[in-house]
């Protein structure tokens, strides 16, 4: 047995990059590689909480498509990451977990044409503790958010269904919001119609309709949850267009995302929503998701005290 290993602190994170297990704060990648270079990467990310993945499945497939439709081909399996992914959070002992994998394109060797086609794909993982996108108070309160002035990058020149690294419009847009004293923004396309956030799905309730937008936006895994919820309580749902007109008269405005599931917004721009608190329809998708999360729904238990 390496004693060495056997007292390493796991308690911030583990990762797993091209093989190599190790503590989150020791896992490298190669600067030279295109994965970092050059934003050739997709990831996902999918959540821990009261011990089991929530629909691990889902994400994996989504990862999967992703990497299929950049031509990013690890040698891992499917059923490889479900395994990398348990041992990470295994070794971590971690209950509420933030679990990460994304494949990267390797800078093409030498002698080999410089090339994406020449790049090889390789994994990299890691689980940490969970990750709010947004605090207890500002989820009590509901979420203050801003509607962009930088539009969403075309879905013509960077597909928002695969899930990637190029956040530049979203990163302005964050800090849009927070020079205006907001938590997040919105983005509109080019058109002026509704797409995401930084990190998240948007939906308006208009006249007791759940609404978000068909294009323009990542296929969120718990924007699928949500649609689910809706169908379970008789909550009309539907998927169109979203003008910013529509937005700004909605009844209510939340958010999924699965770093904090179902998220109200209580003010949006200069709008003031429900009293300044979360609005009725949304808490209850809010409570409802998490209730359902507790009693096992689409869940993958993990069993700890064992590493993979």
């Amino acid at each position: 047995m390496d004693i060495n290993a056997s007292m390493t602190d796991w308690s911030l994170g583990a990762a797993y990059v091209d093989g190599q297990v190790s503590p989150i704060k020791d896992a490298k990648i190669p600067m030279t590689d295109w994965g970092y270079r050059r934003s050739d990467v997709t990831y996902d990310v999918v959540g821990v909480y009261y011990g089991a993945f929530f629909r691990l499945d889902d994400h994996i497939r989504r990862f999967r498509a992703s990497m299929d439709k950049l031509r990013l081909s690890p040698e891992e399996s499917n059923e490889d990451i479900v395994r990398i992914l348990t041992g990470l959070v295994q070794r971590t002992g971690l209950r509420e977990a933030y679990v990460a994998m994304d494949c990267l394109r390797g800078k093409p060797l030498p002698g080999l044409p410089y090339h994406p086609a020449y790049g090889r794909a390789y994994l990299a993982c890691f689980a940490i503790p969970w990750v709010w996108l947004f605090t207890e108070e500002q989820q009590a309160r509901g979420v203050h958010a801003l509607i962009a002035k930088t539009p969403r990058i075309p879905d013509a020149s960077v597909d928002p269904t695969v899930k990637n690294f190029h956040w530049g419009d979203l990163t302005r847009a964050s800090f849009e919001a927070h020079d205006a004293g907001f938590d997040t923004a919105v983005l509109l396309d080019h058109e002026g119609f509704l797409t995401e956030g930084p990190g998240f799905n948007v939906f308006a309730v208009i006249d007791g309709t759940v609404v978000s937008p068909p294009r323009g936006a990542l296929e969120g895994i718990t924007r699928l949850s949500v649609k689910e919820l809706c169908a379970e309580l008789g909550i009309p749902h539907d998927i169109r267009p979203v003008s910013r007109d529509d937005l700004e008269q909605a009844d209510e405005v939340f958010f999924s995302t699965t770093a904090g599931g179902i998220m109200p917004v209580s003010r949006l721009g200069s709008r003031i929503l429900g009293n300044d608190r979360p609005g009725p329809l949304s808490a209850r998708l809010r409570e409802t998701f998490w209730a359902k999360r507790r009693e096992g729904w689409h869940a993958t238990p993990i069993t700890y005290g064992t590493a993979a």
